[in-house]
């Protein structure tokens, strides 16, 4: 169970203990769903302390909590739901904040929340409900902890929540909830804010430049939650994964052309090593390839020179590789490995030399017999490849059948 939070500092996903505090997750969750969080300030930072959010009116006297959107209306505020389990001993826990808004719900919890920004906060314990912690992202909350602030901890720089992204939600919508809830247009006072800090634009620049900055780094931030979202769910390594540098992407290759002709056409710019690509059953080319470079110069030496040159009677099209596939294969085959050598060391079949507290009173034979027995029960019940455990039975097998 997890949310993804688009900040003017960057990304943060959220890890939701819907385990620990059901109802504090779901309020939460529920809330982002209808994008009740949408442009809500940081209205609160404090340096080794926390950064306080969630609040439509920007100043810590709002919020209200899902329920009250429903239909019909239920309660403003919801009960704490405090753990002996959990701690703000974590830099990044993520706590709903108790609300001020009424008297009577002075113990309560509404729409706020707040982010630790150092470790050990543990004189936080017991009083707030800790319902997650930031698990990606972490170098924005190093950024809100550096942010210029007022004697009230008010950021100068307006830092908002842009959007919400739900990853996983095993809830079912509350009875009543609203299903129509399109984001919220950008506030008319700063109709930039949303999409990009004081930083990133310049104050010179003209009102058709400020336009193409700002669409280049919302697609810059789209593609960036994209891959974080990719990331997380398995299908690629690492959302900061990236090309190599050098290697070219060569296409419309003649059919007769191999690696080895390629090899011998682009050595002329550097150390390379060439690859055609061929259809895995008829064994024909697929008239493209790759060729890798030692150095990242050669590489575009090389592409200057023989983009829409001609190769065996054919003009072919030369450009930067885009492909992570043999960095992706890499990560895959050292995390399999890495599962392969925690499991199999954790397996610890049974000795011989516990048989007979384990069965018994049985003879020496009978006890190696259920001794091995146990053996290959536990490694069809544990291991995490089949043949090597099918190896172990038959080389125990001839040795036992040899003595």
């Amino acid at each position: 169970m997890s949310v993804l939070l688009e900040t003017s500092y960057g990304d943060v996903v959220i890890d939701l203990f819907d385990h620990v505090a059901p109802r504090a997750c779901l309020n939460f969750i529920k809330l982002c769903k209808i994008k009740y969080y949408n442009d809500c300030e940081f209205f609160r930072v404090e340096k080794g302390f926390v950064a306080q959010t969630g609040d439509p009116k920007n100043d810590g006297s709002g919020g209200v909590s899902v329920f009250e959107k429903c239909q019909p209306q239920g309660a403003s505020f919801i009960s704490p739901e405090i753990s002996l389990h959990l701690s703000h001993s974590r830099r990044g826990t993520v706590s709903m904040t108790t609300s001020a808004a009424d008297a009577d719900a002075a113990k309560a919890h509404g729409s706020q929340f707040f982010i630790t920004l150092a470790d050990d906060l543990t004189y936080l314990d017991g009083v707030h409900t800790i319902i997650g912690r930031v698990e990606e992202g972490l170098s924005v909350l190093d950024k809100l902890a550096e942010t210029e602030v007022n004697d009230n901890f008010k950021p100068y720089r307006v830092i908002r929540i842009r959007h919400t992204i739900i990853l996983h939600d095993p809830y079912e919508d509350p009875p009543g909830f609203p299903q129509d809830c399109p984001s919220p247009e950008p506030l008319q006072t700063v109709p930039e804010d949303r999409l990009a800090s004081d930083e990133e634009l310049d104050d010179d620049a003209n009102d058709e430049e400020r336009a193409r900055r700002l669409k280049e780094l919302q697609a810059e931030r789209e593609a960036r939650s994209r891959a974080e979202v990719l990331e997380m769910i398995g299908d690629i390594g690492d959302a900061d994964m990236k090309p190599p540098e050098n290697v070219l992407f060569i296409c419309k290759l003649n059919p007769v052309t191999e690696a080895d002709d390629l090899e011998i056409i682009f050595s002329r710019f550097g150390e390379c090593k060439a690859d055609v690509l061929h259809d895995s059953e008829t064994g024909d080319s697929l008239c493209y390839g790759f060729v890798e470079f030692e150095s990242k110069e050669h590489c575009e030496r090389a592409y200057f020179k023989m983009d829409s040159a001609v190769i065996d009677d054919r003009r072919v099209l030369v450009d930067f590789s885009q492909s992570v596939s043999r960095l992706w294969n890499a990560t895959r085959r050292r995390r399999r490995s890495m599962a392969h050598n925690t499991m199999y060391t954790q397996r610890q079949p049974p000795l011989l030399a516990q048989a007979p507290k384990q069965f018994g009173s049985l003879g020496p034979n009978q006890a190696r017999e259920a001794d091995k027995q146990t053996v290959i029960q536990d490694d069809r019940e544990k291991s995490p490849v089949q043949h090597i455990a099918k190896k172990r039975r038959r080389l125990r097998s001839r040795f036992e059948n040899a003595t």
